[in-house]
């Protein structure tokens, strides 16, 4: 009988310790989420940026007069 109770005892721990971890999976990946979104609108924001920019030059590149020969 002892040992019966001895292995549900450890089947338990077992299984706290798998919540445990879940939970901290769950929270670690909410994070991650949360950081993989401020990185997308991050590389958005310079993408817009970089356009914004290749725009004011080749404004300015328009403008400078070419060879004529």
């Amino acid at each position: 009988m002892w040992a019966m109770e001895a292995e549900l005892k450890a089947l338990e721990d077992k299984i706290a310790q798998l919540v445990q971890l879940c939970a901290r999976l769950r929270t670690e990946n909410i994070h991650l989420r949360q950081q993989l979104a401020t990185a997308q609108n991050e590389g958005k924001h310079l993408t817009e940026k970089i356009n914004g920019a290749r725009g004011r030059l080749e404004s300015l590149l328009d403008q400078i007069p070419g060879d004529e020969a």
